[in-house]
C-alpha cells in the first residue's frame, strides 16, 4: 500500500436523531428538520443503524442523499437478515436486494459495516463465499463479536478481498487494533459502559495517534462513537477529530 498524506479521515457517530441530545449537542429551538443540516456542520460522515433493523425504501436512501452536503459520506450497517439469521450463508439473492436501495446514496455512501452476532465463531469459508458476492467497487467492513474470529487467517481474507476489519471495543469481545484493505475503521462502543460514558483523554490520544499511523500507510479512516447517552457520542468525536487534526499536522 502506497505510503499517502492525502487520504481521508472521517469521525463522526452512529446516527443523528437522539431526542436527548436536544440541549446538549442540538440548541434548544431548534426543529428537529434542521437537526441533520446541523449535524453535518460538525461532522463529515454518519453511521445509519435503522437499515440494521429494517432496509429502508430507496425514497428514504434518496432523502438522506439529497439532504447531506457534496462531500458528506454515510456508513451503512447492512440488514441483520444478511448477519443475525442468515449468518452470511446462502446470501445472493438477499444481497442483491440490500444493494439496490443502498445504492440511491450514490456518491454519499461510504462503507458497508456487517455487524456479526456473538454467537458465530469462525467459518472462514462461509466469509470468503459471502465476500465473493459483494460488489468489488464498494467498501466493506466486518465487525466480529466471536473472539475466534480474530487470527491472521481471516485478517488476510479481509486483505485479499479488499474488505475491512473493524477495530472495536465492545465489553467482553473487544477486537484488536487491525486494519485491512484500503481503510481502517473503528466502533466506540462507550468510555464507561455499554453504549455509554465519556472516554479518558489518554485512551483518545492512542487512537488518535492510531489513526494517524494508518493515514500514514495510506489507508483512509472512518471512526464512529456508539456512546449515545448524554451526547458522550458527540463530544468525543469532537475531541477525537481535534486530536488527530493535531497529530496529523
Amino acid at each position: 500500500m502506497n505510503a499517502s498524506s492525502q487520504t481521508e479521515i472521517r469521525i463522526g457517530c452512529s446516527g443523528w436523531m437522539y431526542r436527548h441530545w436536544r440541549g446538549l449537542f442540538y440548541p434548544e429551538d431548534l426543529p428537529v428538520k434542521r437537526w441533520f443540516a446541523y449535524y453535518a456542520e460538525q461532522f463529515g460522515t454518519v453511521e445509519i443503524n435503522n437499515s440494521f433493523y429494517r432496509l429502508p425504501k430507496p425514497d428514504t436512501f434518496d432523502s438522506w442523499r439529497e439532504q447531506a452536503p457534496p462531500d458528506f459520506r454515510y456508513a451503512g450497517k447492512a440488514n441483520r437478515f444478511l448477519t443475525q439469521a442468515k449468518k452470511l450463508k446462502d446470501c445472493e439473492e438477499p444481497v442483491a436486494r440490500m444493494m439496490e436501495p443502498v445504492g440511491h446514496l450514490g456518491q454519499g455512501l461510504g462503507p458497508i459495516l456487517y455487524q456479526l452476532p456473538p454467537g458465530f465463531a469462525l467459518n472462514a469459508e462461509r466469509l470468503e463465499a459471502f465476500l465473493e458476492l459483494l460488489p468489488a467497487n464498494l467498501l466493506h467492513v466486518f465487525e466480529f463479536r466471536h473472539k475466534s474470529w480474530y487470527t491472521d487467517a481471516v485478517a488476510k481474507i479481509l486483505d485479499r478481498y479488499g474488505a475491512g476489519f473493524v477495530a472495536h471495543d465492545f465489553p467482553g469481545v473487544a477486537s484488536p487494533r487491525w486494519a485491512t484493505g484500503p481503510l481502517a475503521y473503528v466502533r466506540f462502543h462507550g468510555g464507561i459502559g455499554k453504549y455509554y460514558g465519556r472516554y479518558r483523554e489518554e485512551i483518545l490520544l492512542e487512537w488518535s495517534d492510531w489513526i494517524a499511523e494508518q493515514d500514514k500507510a495510506g489507508r483512509s479512516v472512518w471512526a464512529y462513537f456508539n456512546n449515545d447517552g448524554e451526547a458522550a457520542a458527540v463530544h468525543d468525536a469532537l475531541t477525537l477529530k481535534a486530536m488527530v487534526r493535531q497529530v496529523r499536522g
